[in-house]
């Protein structure tokens, strides 16, 4: 297979049929968990991901005491792939999870200011992401899945200082839809969400998060290879093109 899709890159073209800029198949179902805050599962292409967010009261850090807290995890979960075993997070999900916690964070898709309860209290804001299958190109599909989980969490209600779960106060104050596109050098060309088999035939991959007033949030090279100073700006160019298409999703 790896020999195969190889020999179709080199020709310019992919086996499930697509040009090198587009995206395949996209789907979102939101809301799938009952106990989680927001919740939404994305299957992009054959990977699929779901994400979760709940939301606890916290202590803010002392930077910035009037803001609320945001905290990414990710999983591996062993169905997802075969050579995943069971067992703590390895360096791969917790790169992923930083990624995806940079994007939210620098984009400031997340008004913190507005979760301030009091003196000393603010909401903490967790976005834990499960991968249910490995077939590429997991950054574009975390970030689109938590934005999505995001943008439809409602903050608990309180009452005498405690949280009354599946009673809610009101939405969590978003502002902005950041979401990522992973975009691949192969050779001299480039490439958009790429299968797992791809991902393992690229030379470099450039991870931009874009928000929708077109502005560049967060930037991730990943691989050996390099990219020239011309590359990129015509991988920015791209990422913001085609995050269009993602954000159409939210």
């Amino acid at each position: 297979m790896k020999n195969f899709v190889e020999e179709a890159l080199a020709q310019g073209k992919r086996i499930d049929g697509r040009d090198f800029l587009s995206f395949r198949k996209i789907e979102i179902v939101e809301n799938v968990s009952k106990k989680a805050e927001g919740s939404a599962l994305v299957k992009m292409g054959e990977t699929k991901v779901i994400a979760g967010v709940k939301m606890d009261i916290g202590e803010p850090f002392k930077d910035s005491p009037n803001e609320g807290i945001l905290i990414v995890n990710a999983e591996f979960s062993p169905i997802s792939s075969p050579n995943i075993e069971p067992g703590p997070p390895d360096e791969n999900a917790i790169e992923l999870a930083r990624i995806v916690d940079r994007v939210i964070r620098e984009s400031h898709s997340i008004d913190l200011e507005k979760l301030f309860i009091e003196e000393g209290k603010v909401w903490t804001v967790y976005v834990d992401l499960t991968v249910l299958d490995m077939k590429g190109n997991l950054v574009d599909a975390c970030v689109l899945s938590s934005l999505k989980a995001l943008w439809n969490a409602k903050i608990p209600k309180i009452e005498d200082g405690k949280i009354v779960r599946e009673e809610f106060s009101g939405k969590l104050p978003m502002v902005y839809k950041p979401v990522t596109v992973s975009i691949c050098k192969y050779n001299n060309n480039f490439l958009i969400d790429p299968t797992d088999v791809e991902e393992e035939l690229i030379n470099a991959k450039l991870v931009v998060g874009v928000r929708d007033d077109d502005k560049i949030c967060a930037i991730q090279k990943q691989g050996w290879g390099t990219f020239h100073i011309s590359e990129i700006e015509r991988c920015l160019d791209l990422a913001i093109e085609k995050s269009k298409e993602l954000r159409r999703l939210i």
